[in-house]
């Protein structure tokens, strides 16, 4: 990670837990992601910016419509992604989790390459481990969690050969 990229997270972190930011984000980010997507041909994302991001490509756990989005990543060290719902401490889990225990096989876009995985949400016993990997990345991020008032689906999702 760049000394400037770090510096740009020490300041940005603080900003992203506090209530005007949770409040604001679902709104604002998905629109802005959708742009920059467009304009770099999936290969940027506004997160990605700050945090590995990538594009989690589902299919709905209810309308079994294709469902896009955008979540922030981290590398396991085994070629593998923890993703967590935070979904900015709201109340619910983000859809896209739900789509992932009904649908665990799916397709992420990582700067403009795509793959597919399998979903898997960890049990209780490996949390711990993906949630202080994930704070190394992005310092206090589960105060998602403990603002939420709810546990945090943490998902890993692994690479698979398509057939």
């Amino acid at each position: 990670m760049s000394r400037t990229v770090a510096v740009v997270r020490a300041l940005v972190a603080p900003l992203t837990q506090t209530r005007v930011f949770r409040r604001v984000a679902p709104h604002v980010l998905p629109v802005l992601e959708r742009i920059l997507a467009r304009l770099s041909g999936g290969r940027l994302q506004v997160s990605g910016i700050l945090v590995p991001s990538l594009v989690l490509h589902t299919v709905g756990a209810k309308s079994g419509e294709p469902r896009d989005a955008v979540l922030m990543y981290t590398p396991d060290g085994h070629g593998r992604a923890l993703v967590a719902g935070s979904n900015f401490a709201g109340e619910r889990h983000p859809a896209w989790s739900a789509n992932l225990l009904a649908h665990p096989d799916a397709t992420i876009s990582v700067r403009g390459r795509t793959m597919h995985v399998h979903a898997t949400l960890l049990p209780d016993d490996e949390r711990e481990q993906a949630w202080l990997a994930i704070e190394r990345q992005w310092p206090r991020y589960r105060g998602y969690e403990r603002a939420s008032g709810r546990t945090v689906r943490v998902f890993r999702l692994q690479p698979v050969r398509s057939s």
